[in-house]
């Protein structure tokens, strides 16, 4: 997959082009990107997703301080690439950006910039100016452009559609089964090993302290998971504790993310780790001692033993 910062000078194929944040890349997403690719074999084409980067409510909303995501760039880039998306454009969203109509982003970007020849778009898909761009407004618009358009029907599963949005509240409740489900992948967050205060190490379970790659970044609900643990191309069993450590810290409302790596006993302060999420298996607890925490770890890892072998 070739990756477009932005639209000039591009010498696309006969582009068949989607328009989405794209949040997650998830099943939500794949009936669409699917039909990308099958149409751009089709027709003889290249297969093209526009995309926008910062996330547009982080430039449209006031309070933006707490918006959370399920996927960095770099990510959904991972995850485009493994569908055979063969271009990538990402357009830098700014508020003078914002307010270009629907139609003139049709005419003057999509066709006289990217020469777009086949658009699909999803179910109840909006872009442009106060999001006035929709499948009648692009049909009205394209009427004289020379370029097909097309509208596919997102995949829905038993509890119905998939979207960003339920699958953000299911990981904020700590419900990483429906989660990963949606997704149809492990959820993932990546960073950087930064020094905490080495208290697992005195009780025989050290921790590495992750910070994540994107404060926007979406972090789980509290508690403790079975997870992977992904570092210098290996893959280690864990678990991972989100929350206060409420047995050893003062209640500050900080949260920390800290993994104990099975089998793992090197210095790894400042590299990058990447950890995906299988199972949830309990809540945060404070506990009377830390020998009463000591005791719940290695149940931890028992379980976490039996659910990722």
């Amino acid at each position: 997959m070739i990756v477009h910062e932005g639209y000039e000078n591009l010498h696309l194929i006969s582009p068949v082009v989607t328009i989405g944040i794209f949040d997650g890349v998830h099943r939500g997403h794949l009936a669409l990107l699917e039909c990308l690719v099958l149409r751009a074999r089709e027709e003889k084409g290249e297969s093209v997703v526009i995309t926008f980067s910062p996330h547009p409510r982080l430039v449209l909303e006031q309070n933006n301080t707490n918006l959370t995501f399920l996927t960095t760039m770099e990510e959904k880039k991972v995850r485009l690439e493994k569908l055979n998306i063969d271009h990538l454009i990402v357009i830098e969203f700014n508020k003078q950006f914002s307010k270009i109509p629907a139609c003139d982003f049709i005419k003057d970007i999509l066709v006289s910039k990217i020469r777009t020849r086949h658009l699909i778009i999803g179910y109840n898909h909006h872009f442009g100016r106060n999001g006035e761009g929709d499948l009648n407004t692009i049909r009205k618009c394209s009427e004289d452009l020379n370029f097909k358009v097309e509208q596919v029907q997102g995949f829905k599963s038993e509890e119905g559609a998939i979207s960003s949005s339920i699958i953000r509240e299911a990981l904020l409740k700590g419900n990483i089964d429906d989660a990963n489900k949606w997704l149809g992948y492990s959820y993932t967050v990546s960073g950087t090993i930064i020094e905490g205060r080495r208290i697992g190490r005195t009780i025989g379970f050290p921790t590495a302290n992750i910070n994540p790659d994107s404060r926007n970044k979406l972090i789980p609900g509290s508690g403790v998971y079975a997870v992977e643990v992904h570092i210098d191309n290996q893959v280690f069993p864990g678990m991972m504790s989100i929350g206060s450590n409420p047995t050893v810290n003062e209640d500050t409302g900080l949260r920390s993310i800290e993994v104990h790596i099975f089998n793992f006993d090197k210095d790894i302060y400042g590299r990058k780790i990447s950890v995906a999420f299988r199972k949830r298996l309990r809540d945060e607890i404070k506990f009377n001692s830390l020998n009463e925490l000591t005791l719940q770890m290695k149940q931890d890892k028992q379980d976490t033993l039996r659910l990722l072998t």
